[in-house]
Order: structure tokens, then C-alpha cells, then sequence
């Protein structure tokens, strides 16, 4: 095999430059908001200064913004929730950053642990909870930048059916 002809298909590696795009300032997939709340999340230096716990209601702080996003950090002491509610037009991220939470769906429960990561859509009806003995620590995406949330009925209340006036036995 001749590895000149290889780097002749290839062309020379210094035009190549053209072809990529530049590189944003901001993110706008969600691939690079999911990217976005990695790097924040990997970097403590960037979050833990600014971490409190309070015990009566979940404390927040937002971290940063930019153009059609919000970078928000929760706390939550054991036994704190967010109630049922989705956010509005905004999607989001979710990262765990420290401690555990559980999400309640109604398609289930599920644990998150450091480095957890959940994706979500606008629309995207959830709770949020600390459930175990120990605080955690949660850092939100939001894009658009968050600007409701909605609260909704129980999952229980959600899911239960709904009858027209027959008759149960």
C-alpha cells in the first residue's frame, strides 16, 4: 500500500479549516447544552463556591446566562421535592452534581446519581426528589431561559381512570 497516495485523496491537511464551521460562542443543540452542563458539571471550581443549604424551602441560585439560556444550581436537603410541574416552552438538562435524587415520571421512578444526566423536552411533566439521608446538589439547563412552571395534579391522580357516569359495582 502506498501511503502517498492516501494523504493525495486527502488533499493537504492545511486547507481543511474551510470546511469546518467556526465555532460557536454560545450553545444553541441540545447536544451542546447537554455539553454545556458536562463541562460546568466537571469543573467544581464553577459550582460548589456558590452551593447553600437551606431547610426550608430548595435553595437556587442561577450560575449563568446567555443568549436563550439559563444555567441554574439546586440544592436539596433530604426529603425536599420539586412537586409535579414541567417547564413550560423550555427544555432543559438536568445534571446531578453531588448526593442522589429520584425522578417521578409517569412512565416510573428512576434514581440519579452524580454524573446523571436527563434530557428533556418542552412539555416534560416530572417531580424531583431527594429521597435519601443525604443532601444533593442539581445543576438545570433551561433553553429557552425558564420563564414558567407549570404545577400539575399527583401522577396517582393523573394516571387514575376517568369514568362517565357508569355505574361501579
Amino acid at each position: 500500500m502506498n501511503m502517498d497516495s492516501d494523504l493525495q485523496i486527502a488533499g493537504d491537511i492545511l486547507e481543511v479549516p474551510h470546511l469546518l464551521q467556526p465555532e460557536r460562542a454560545h450553545p444553541v443543540t441540545v447536544a451542546e447544552f447537554a455539553g454545556l452542563a458536562r463541562s460546568i458539571a466537571d469543573d467544581r471550581a464553577q459550582w460548589a463556591p456558590y452551593v447553600e443549604y437551606d431547610a426550608t424551602t430548595r435553595w437556587y441560585h442561577r450560575l449563568r446566562t446567555g443568549p436563550g439560556y439559563e444555567v441554574w444550581l439546586l440544592s436539596w436537603v433530604p426529603g425536599q421535592g420539586s412537586g409535579l410541574h414541567n417547564h413550560g416552552v423550555s427544555s432543559g438538562v438536568l445534571t446531578v452534581l453531588q448526593g442522589e435524587l429520584t425522578e417521578r415520571t409517569e412512565r416510573g421512578t428512576r434514581s440519579l446519581a452524580p454524573g446523571a444526566e436527563q434530557v428533556f423536552a418542552p412539555g416534560y411533566v416530572h417531580e424531583v426528589v431527594n429521597d435519601s439521608l443525604e443532601p444533593a446538589v442539581s445543576l438545570h439547563v433551561y433553553f429557552p431561559g425558564l420563564t414558567e412552571m407549570p404545577m400539575h395534579e399527583s401522577l396517582q391522580a393523573q394516571c387514575a381512570p376517568v369514568t362517565t357516569g357508569a355505574v361501579l359495582a
